[in-house]
């Protein structure tokens, strides 16, 4: 006798076709909108103006007092090219991404995903970072070792940023990630501890400034690689998202740092005087003789 259940499933399991199209590989493009471009041009004016600024406070004071506003009028000078490039749209890059998903009774399928990369950002940090690490290590007094050590570890963990922007596979580009957070750790060290110990060794009112000014700049700079985690490192934010927590990050970290720094700096009766080369240029026993015979000769 036929089971009629039994040949039911037999021809209903006889009958399902093996997929012949493999899902997925639809591109995905991630960029910024509008809103986005808008604020990029917000950022690029208010640095302008910040540096407008700086520049005039420097002119403002002897030029044996002009360290600091010149070292801070470059950070954000810096930061207004950048932006403008970000904002006409000659400072950014994409970044193809493969998503692999590992399917148990199915071929592997991947997902594609271009997503905006602003390299001109990474410029940007690459030179107006260490700048202001040289702000905080001159009103702090550090050694030129330690000064040395920051300022390299910085450069690497910008660096690495970089190259993790524009890692095509997951993995490698938390080994980027990993050693930008390493690189971070010796800045914090350098301007946390040995910093503080140094300004410490100075007057009071220099090293209570220092504490303040410092852990506020050490706090932005923590908010930078979260900022990188959910953006370009796991794309759980729109680029526009990045966008403005960059440029937030960057106003307070630069024009608002800036203003801070000279403001309170400027107050001190102790404030730094350099002479020598930096006032007064090369002596005469320095400079360059051009057309002149030595006698003798």
């Amino acid at each position: 006798m036929i089971d009629p259940i039994e040949e039911l499933k037999k021809h209903t399991s006889a009958s399902i076709p093996m997929p012949t199209v493999i899902p997925g590989n639809t591109p995905v493009y991630q960029e910024a909108s509008a809103t986005g471009n808008r604020a990029l041009w917000v950022v690029f004016v208010i640095m302008l103006l910040s540096s407008l600024s700086f520049y005039v406070m420097a002119f403002r004071v002897p030029v044996q007092k002009r360290l600091f506003h010149i070292l801070t009028a470059f950070i954000t000078t810096f930061a207004t090219l950048s932006y403008y490039a970000m904002a006409i749209g000659d400072g950014v890059g994409s970044n193809k991404i493969l998503i692999k998903h590992t399917q148990k009774h199915f071929p592997d399928t991947y997902d594609t995903v271009y997503r905006e990369v602003y390299w001109a950002r990474y410029v940007d940090w690459s030179v107006t970072t260490p700048l202001l690490l040289l702000d905080l290590c001159f009103l702090a007094g550090l050694n030129g070792a330690s000064i040395l050590v920051a300022v390299v570890a910085d450069i690497i963990m910008i660096l690495t940023g970089l190259f993790a922007a524009f890692q095509v596979d997951e993995s490698p580009k938390w080994g980027w990630y990993a050693m930008a957070c390493i690189a971070y750790i010796v800045v914090v060290y350098q301007v946390a501890l040995n910093g503080r110990q140094t300004a410490k060794a100075k007057d009071q009112k220099t090293a209570t400034f220092y504490a303040a000014i410092g852990g506020f700049t050490l706090i932005l700079w923590t908010v930078y690689p979260i900022i990188w985690g959910i953006a370009d490192g796991s794309r759980n934010i729109s680029v526009d998202g990045e966008i403005i927590a960059y440029a937030v990050l960057d106003i307070l970290a630069k024009p608002v740092f800036g203003f801070w720094l000279l403001v309170t700096h400027d107050n001190f009766s102790s404030s730094a005087s350099i002479e020598g080369f930096w006032a007064h240029g090369l002596g005469k026993e320095g400079t360059l003789r051009v057309g002149d015979d030595d006698e003798g000769a």
